[in-house]
């Protein structure tokens, strides 16, 4: 399986604070790396190219063993919205005075259905 996977600019790859190669999400999630793969293929999970090397993840999408709850719907919603990968990553990460936070931290906090209504707005 092939995965198209975009390159990360600079101003984007400063937002986050820690990446996780594939293999090191396929280990934190008890999963095959083909699988690990598919979790990104799938929009499940998001993950870009820094550097040379292969996909990466943003550590904070991943809550113990398990992918952040809500999300893999954020993720379709900012799809669907018509934002790219890198674009997604920059909204999620961004800081937004009204939330407080940015949108990762509240989907972290459980305020998932919320920043899926602020993406929906996205669209329109």
């Amino acid at each position: 399986m092939t995965l198209s996977v975009a390159q990360i600019d600079r101003e984007t790859e400063r937002l986050i604070d820690e990446w996780l190669t594939l293999p090191e999400v396929a280990s934190r999630l008890e999963l095959p790396l083909g699988r690990a793969k598919q979790l990104l293929k799938d929009h499940k999970l998001l993950g870009v190219r820094r550097g040379s090397g292969g996909p990466q993840v943003p550590a904070v999408f991943l809550q113990g063993n398990d992918v952040m709850k809500g999300l893999p719907g954020t993720l379709t919603v900012l799809q669907d919205a018509g934002y790219d990968d890198v674009e997604a990553l920059r909204w999620l990460f961004t800081p937004d005075e009204s939330l407080p936070g940015s949108p990762i931290e509240a989907i972290r906090a459980g305020r998932h259905t919320e920043v899926k209504r602020r993406a929906q707005a996205l669209a329109f």
